[in-house]
């Protein structure tokens, strides 16, 4: 099984940015993380970032017929991107929405999240355990559904 896990501008930044709202890990650590977990229960994953909406685009895109389920966490796009909402229902991926904080109870704009209706599920809120949270889930979910 292949995961991609796709993360949007600024995440680079973590251990910078606001460490009272995303704490003092770093992106390096995240990834890290996730890469311990994928090979603790036995899958592929590849994670990924930029800081650009069309290459997130791309990323989507490109898991078209190549990987089985998307973990992503589109920061700011989230709630302004219905570029990414539209590559994620062109591929049909399963796909959950993650974020390291708890948006809904953040700024009203980050109440709006243009992504969540391409998705299976959100995580929101466990810091960096949204990922493996997210990853458990959808393992399951397209091992039942295959």
């Amino acid at each position: 099984m292949k995961i991609r896990v796709i993360n949007g501008p600024n995440l680079n930044m973590l251990g910078i940015r606001e460490p009272d709202i995303y704490g003092s890990q770093t992106y390096s650590d995240l990834v890290d993380m996730i890469s311990k977990h994928a090979d603790r229960i036995g899958i592929e994953v590849e994670v990924l970032q930029s800081n650009h909406e069309g290459d997130l685009v791309d990323m989507i895109q490109e898991c078209y017929g190549n990987i089985d389920g998307i973990v992503i966490n589109p920061g700011a796009y989230t709630h302004t991107s219905v570029a990414i909402y539209d590559a994620a229902k062109a591929v049909s991926i399963p796909m959950i929405e993650v974020h390291i904080s708890d948006v809904d109870s953040r700024e009203a704009f980050r109440q709006i999240s243009y992504i969540r209706a391409a998705c299976i599920k959100t995580i929101t809120g466990h810091g960096f355990k949204v990922y493996t949270e997210a990853i458990d889930f959808l393992t399951t979910y397209i091992k039942e559904n295959s």
